[in-house]
């Protein structure tokens, strides 16, 4: 009971974040930058302004769908940010050039989640499947062993996941960082636009939090769990 109360309350926080995060931003995307440049051109911008050539700037579907891909070094930003020449535009297309450099400058924690990613691409979609396995076998008195076992595996794969989700934070808000001085240094954004700038990548950033403090409570709930059994 306990857990599902805990549970509840951070799907409910979840939802808030996601909701003022998308508000946020759908209110800044009418706010424009008095130099006009499209999310493009500042991606573009910043990764020269850091040396970064090897980098391609790319435009792909959706809403809020924009992302760094260190294993073919694109940053690749949505249909608005890339076309956009809004405040939002700058900060997401800043942030994403962010990841670059941090790539660019092996930036630890960035290294470190990279090196997470194949078991946690593994592990965060089979874990569940595992443990269930294992719980069902522990009801069986001759495979108890077995079980228990196959559900400790399942509970360090579901580890990793939420290790990595907590390694993400210092990514997240590094490139945040990272974004805003570049943006204030060039004059990109300056004032009410610099502020609203950074009001927008912190709550994008609250949403990694949010993330990470659910995938600790089902850990938590998976450990218990298996005390218990």
């Amino acid at each position: 009971m306990s857990y599902w109360v805990i549970f509840g309350i951070l799907m409910i926080f979840s939802l808030i974040v996601q909701w003022r995060l998308n508000s946020r931003f759908k209110k800044y995307s009418k706010e424009f930058l008095p130099s006009g440049l499209t999310g493009r051109e500042i991606a573009e911008k910043m990764l020269r302004d850091h040396g970064i050539d090897d980098v391609k700037v790319t435009c792909i579907q959706g809403r809020l769908t924009d992302h760094y891909n260190p294993a073919d070094k694109t940053v690749n930003l949505s249909e608005d940010v890339y076309n956009g020449s809004s405040v939002s535009s700058a900060a997401v297309a800043a942030h994403e050039c962010g990841h670059a450099v941090q790539h660019a400058t092996a930036y630890r924690w960035l290294t470190l989640r990279s090196t997470l990613v194949p078991i946690v691409n593994v592990g965060s979609s089979l874990s569940v499947w595992i443990l269930l396995v294992g719980f069902i076998l522990m009801g069986i008195e001759s495979l108890f062993n077995i079980g228990y076992v196959i559900s400790v595996i399942a509970v360090v794969l579901f580890a990793l996941s939420t290790l990595f989700a907590f390694i993400t934070l210092p990514v997240e808000y590094n490139a945040s960082n990272r974004a805003l001085e570049w943006l204030e240094n060039t004059g990109i954004s300056n004032g009410i636009e610099h502020e609203h700038a950074k009001d927008a990548l912190k709550w994008a950033a609250r949403t990694y939090v949010m993330a990470a403090l659910v995938s600790l409570a089902n850990l938590l709930y998976y450990v218990a769990a298996l005390s218990r059994n």
